[in-house]
C-alpha cells in the first residue's frame, strides 16, 4: 500500500513539473513601446509599432523567442514627458521586460528611472547621445546610430566628395529648434574646429511650416551643403523654398527620418539627387518583408496598411526589434528562463556583428559600448528609388568617443 502510495505521489509529482513546465513555456516576453501616436511623431510612430507586431506575430508562429511567446504592449504618450513616465510606471507592472519611447525630451525625462529600477531601456534613434558609453549608462540602450554619429558619417562623407579637405567648405546645419534638433551641435562645433569648414547653424522654430527666413538666410550665405534634421513634411516645405531660392536639391543631406511619403509629397522628379543618413536598406526585398507579406498580409492577418510595407519607416521597425528579439533570444539561451532585466541586458551585450540578414548594418553591442558601432551609409534618391553612394561605415569614432566620455561623466558626477 505504502509502495502504491508513494509511486502515486511520485506521478503526480512529475505531471506537476511537467504542468509547470509547460506553464514556464507559455509565459510571454513583454516588450513596451510608449510612443507619442498623437502628435509631434505621428508620421513614423504607427509604421514602426506596426512593423513591431507583425515582427511579434512572424515569431510567434514560429514558436515564440526560445519558446515562449512574444507580446507588444503599446500606448501613446503624445511626446510629453510626464505622460511617457506615467506610461514606464504602467508598463513596469504589467512586466515589460524592455521600454521603447522614440522621443529624445521623453526618453531624457524616463532614463533617470529606468537606471534607479535597472530596467533595459531601448534607445535606437533618439535620446542623449552619450547613452553608448554602457560603463555609465548600464541600462539603456541606444543600439545603431545616435545623432552624435550619424552627424559625423554625414560631414565625412561630405569631405569624401570635397576630395578629403573641408578647409573653407560651408555647411549650413538646419535644424527645428528643439531637443532633437539640438542633439548633434556640439559634434558639429567639435568637427569644425577640427576640419576647418564654415559651419552656419540655422534654427527653424517649430512645427517648421514657415521656412522662409532660414532658406533666405541659407541663400545668402551660398553652402556648399545643407545638413537637415527636419522631419516628415518640413522636408517638404523645405524643398520647396530649395526651388524658390534656386538653392540645387542635390545639396541637402537629411537625417534618417525622411521616408517614401516625403518623397512623393516633393515630387519623385524633383527629389532628384536628394540624399539621407540610414543603417536600414528600403524596399521590400528583404526575406523577412516577403515573409511579412506572405504570411500576414496576403492572408489579412497584418497589422495595418499594407502601404506602409513600402515606407523605411516600417523597415526601421523591423530593424530596431531585430536587434531587441536578438538580444532577449540570446538573454534565454545562455540563461535560462525566467528572463530578468540582468539576462536581457547581457543578452543585448552579446549581439556581434549582427546585421538582421542585411537589414541594417552590423551591430556589435558589448558591456562597455551600447550603441553597436554607430554605421549608417548615404542614400540618394535617382527618381524612382534610393541607390546607396556608400557602403555601411562610421567616422571620427575618436571624436564621438571624446565627446561621449565628457557628457558621460558629467552625467556620472550629476547623480551623485
Amino acid at each position: 500500500m505504502r509502495s502504491k502510495l508513494l509511486s502515486i505521489v511520485a506521478g503526480l509529482g512529475l505531471a506537476l513539473a511537467g504542468l509547470q513546465s509547460a506553464q514556464a513555456q507559455a509565459q510571454p516576453i513583454k516588450f513596451a513601446l510608449c510612443y507619442d501616436l498623437s502628435k509631434s511623431y505621428g508620421f513614423v510612430t504607427p509604421q514602426i509599432a506596426q512593423a513591431v507586431n507583425d515582427y511579434a506575430k512572424i515569431l510567434n508562429q514560429k514558436g515564440g523567442i526560445e519558446g515562449h511567446p512574444i507580446e507588444i504592449l503599446v500606448q501613446d504618450q503624445g511626446n510629453e514627458p510626464q505622460r511617457g513616465i506615467e506610461c514606464y510606471e504602467k508598463m513596469k507592472r504589467e512586466g515589460a521586460i524592455t521600454f521603447d519611447f522614440l522621443s529624445t525630451p521623453v526618453s531624457r525625462a524616463v532614463l533617470p528611472r529606468a537606471m534607479a529600477d535597472s530596467n533595459v531601456m531601448v534607445q535606437s534613434f533618439v535620446g542623449r547621445g552619450d547613452a553608448i558609453d554602457g560603463d555609465v549608462f548600464k541600462w539603456i540602450f541606444p543600439v545603431g546610430p545616435t545623432y552624435w554619429g550619424q552627424m559625423a558619417n554625414d560631414i565625412h562623407y561630405i569631405k569624401t566628395k570635397a576630395n578629403g579637405n573641408l578647409k573653407g567648405v560651408k555647411i549650413a546645419f538646419l535644424y527645428p529648434d528643439y531637443p532633437f534638433g539640438q542633439e548633434p551641435i556640439g559634434v558639429l562645433k567639435t568637427l569644425a574646429a577640427k576640419e576647418g569648414f564654415d559651419l552656419q547653424l540655422i534654427p527653424n522654430p517649430m512645427p517648421g511650416n514657415d521656412q522662409s527666413a532660414a532658406w533666405t538666410q541659407i541663400r545668402r550665405i551660398n553652402p556648399d551643403w545643407v545638413v537637415s534634421w527636419n522631419l516628415a513634411s518640413m522636408h517638404v516645405v523645405a524643398a520647396r523654398e530649395m526651388k524658390r531660392n534656386g538653392i540645387p536639391i542635390d545639396k541637402y543631406i537629411a537625417v534618417n527620418w525622411l521616408n517614401e511619403v516625403d518623397i512623393a509629397n516633393i515630387g519623385a522628379e524633383s527629389a532628384k539627387g536628394l540624399k539621407r543618413g540610414t543603417n536600414v536598406i528600403g524596399g521590400q526585398s528583404h526575406p523577412l518583408i516577403q515573409q511579412i507579406i506572405k504570411d500576414l498580409y496576403e492572408k489579412g492577418k497584418g497589422s495595418g496598411d499594407r502601404k506602409h510595407l513600402s515606407d523605411i519607416y516600417y523597415n526601421t521597425g523591423l530593424a530596431m526589434y531585430a536587434s531587441v528579439f536578438e538580444g532577449a533570444r540570446l538573454a534565454i539561451k545562455q540563461n535560462g528562463w525566467p528572463i530578468t532585466p540582468d539576462k536581457m541586458k547581457r543578452g543585448m551585450e552579446s549581439l556581434k556583428n549582427f546585421d538582421a540578414e542585411g537589414l541594417i548594418a552590423p551591430v556589435t553591442v558589448t558591456a562597455k559600448d551600447h550603441g553597436g558601432g554607430g554605421k549608417t551609409r548615404i542614400d540618394m534618391w535617382d527618381g524612382t528609388k534610393w541607390v546607396p553612394q556608400t557602403d555601411w561605415f562610421s567616422a571620427y569614432d575618436d571624436v564621438i568617443q571624446e565627446i561621449v566620455k565628457k557628457e558621460s561623466s558629467e552625467f556620472a558626477k550629476n547623480k551623485q
